[in-house]
């Protein structure tokens, strides 16, 4: 699994970034949506890396992971950008996962 991540979006996540949060982790968040098949694929900055259940997603720029049960509800190849309106967007050769990331829930906690 590879990430590709624009200088726009590599600019505002790293405004974002701090000592507590030294990865971007895919996740698959079902909060509010029903059951776990209805989620929506965001980001998160996060300070925790699952050993038995997380795997490192390819990245050039950040410390990308994703839980290995998630990682089903992702694409081989994704792009993560930033928009002039001001929401990341992670994308695809085949379409659109999320086109509206606002920042301010990028720095949430994952829940377990």
């Amino acid at each position: 699994m590879k990430l590709t991540i624009t200088n726009a979006a590599n600019e505002q996540l790293n405004l974002l970034q701090d000592e507590n949060h030294s990865f971007l982790r895919l996740f698959y968040d079902t909060e509010g949506l029903g059951c776990g098949v209805n989620g929506q694929p965001t980001i998160r900055l996060t300070d925790t890396m699952f050993k038995d259940s997380d795997k490192a997603v390819e990245n050039e720029k950040f410390n990308v992971i994703i839980d290995r049960q998630q990682s089903t509800f992702f694409k081989p190849e994704m792009k993560l950008d930033f928009t002039s309106k001001g929401f990341f967007r992670l994308s695809s050769p085949e379409g659109v996962l999320n086109p509206i990331i606002p920042t301010g829930t990028i720095k949430n906690e994952v829940p377990l």
